[in-house]
């Protein structure tokens, strides 16, 4: 993981769906999972990072993407 990743986590914003809106960081665990459990996460960069959310949240270390949100 990279700071550009963590950094990318923290502002990115989903595009579509139930969460549209949301920061990725933000995500509720069980909307990864689901996406995780179907196998379809996005391609691409999005689904790289949704990914990355997932295993941040599992480990419990959302406080390390928070403090670098943009205001």
């Amino acid at each position: 993981m990279e700071k550009e990743d963590l950094i990318a986590l923290a502002n990115t914003v989903m595009p579509f769906g139930k969460y549209k809106g949301r920061v990725l960081i933000d995500l509720p665990e069980e909307y990864l999972l689901w996406f995780a459990r179907k196998d379809e996460f996005p391609k691409g960069k999005l689904g790289e990072l949704m990914q990355m959310a997932l295993a941040i949240k599992i480990e419990g270390l959302q406080g390390l993407v928070t403090p670098l949100k943009r205001r």
